[in-house]
């Protein structure tokens, strides 16, 4: 009896075991990928994280949703799965000086890597251009947020000479520091005075930090009739809000504008009666999820990959046309 079918299916099984892991997968009809978020009780993330998962039914592939509100918790994500067979994964990084040991990580299981909304940053604190990206133009976000406030200063008919601008934000995440550098800019390009723009550094990017942060400005500097309030997202600029109605201003001196167009400020704009939360500029999170999804399914499916980094700006949103940009957008 002749060895060699024997032998030939002992060759053909250790080829087997040396293909690579990335590779078995991508010939895989049923491709996996996660999606981790930092915050996964935000609007924001609750929409992009579902939007993947119907795409990913749309299109034949399956989404799994996780959270990764630090690093540890990014890492055993990763190591989730990379158990459960994932092929790559999405990711809006709790902090993004994690990008290389996530991007490790990532190359130590064979998984493909995306980022979106907040781009990973190296150890040189540049963005790291290797990983494709998919998020807002935090800049142009951020003049369109300052555009929107000055706009609305001039039709109430405001001396900026008596209004504080409260600039909310966390400058250890280059994100929030590009959309509210933009905002400042445009404010000063409108005839703003530096001297009235007013920081109020907040240890996280939610409500409770934001009114925490912004609370004791208000008696510090108040000599101001008027506030406008503006940071990196709209739970932050409730958080201003809040914490201007705690100090007794009325709505009708404050003009917070914030960024996203989520679930926090469909219910500000649903509120019986109008509050300081005039308006913001609202990018599709819909479109990020899908998108970002749809970007690393084709790099596994197709050997596509992503652009290095696409940008996306918003529309202004405020109390009169909630609804119909929400339509819009599909958010």
């Amino acid at each position: 009896m002749s060895l060699l079918p024997a032998f030939t299916r002992v060759l053909a099984t250790t080829l087997i075991a040396l293909v690579p892991l990335g590779m078995a997968h991508a010939s895989d009809d049923n491709v996996k990928i996660g999606f981790i978020v930092k915050k996964p009780e935000q609007a924001w993330f609750i929409n992009e994280q579902r939007a993947a998962s119907e795409l990913g039914q749309e299109q034949g592939f399956s989404v799994v949703r996780l959270a990764g509100e630090d690093g540890q918790q990014v890492l055993s994500a990763i190591d989730n799965l990379h158990a459960q067979g994932a092929q790559g994964f999405v990711i809006c990084p709790p902090d993004v000086r994690l990008g290389m040991a996530i991007a490790n990580r990532a190359k130590q299981y064979d998984m493909k890597v995306v980022t979106v909304d907040d781009q990973f940053v190296g150890g040189d604190g540049k963005p790291m251009a290797d990983v494709p990206h998919l998020g807002m133009s935090g800049y142009k976000i951020g003049e369109q947020v300052g555009n929107a406030i000055a706009e609305e200063m001039k039709r109430r008919g405001w001396d900026m000479a008596d209004t504080g601008a409260l600039r909310i934000s966390n400058n250890e995440l280059p994100t929030a520091r590009e959309r509210t550098d933009g905002a400042t800019q445009a404010l000063l390009d409108a005839g703003f005075d530096k001297a009235n723009v007013i920081d109020a550094p907040q240890q996280n990017t939610d409500t409770t930090s934001a009114f925490s942060a912004a609370s004791p400005m208000f008696s510090k500097y108040g000599k101001f009739d008027h506030w406008v309030i503006y940071a990196l997202n709209e739970e932050s600029v409730l958080g201003g809000v809040r914490a201007s109605e705690q100090y007794g201003l009325s709505p009708d001196d404050v003009i917070g504008v914030g960024i996203n167009g989520s679930g926090a400020a469909f219910a500000e704009f649903s509120r019986e009666k109008p509050t300081g939360f005039y308006g913001t500029v609202a990018v599709s999170s819909t479109m990020h999820g899908r998108q970002s999804a749809e970007n690393l399914y084709q790099w596994i499916a197709e050997d596509k990959q992503p652009p290095a980094n696409t940008e996306t700006t918003g529309t202004l949103m405020t109390r009169d046309n909630w609804k119909e940009v929400r339509k819009e957008l599909q958010l």
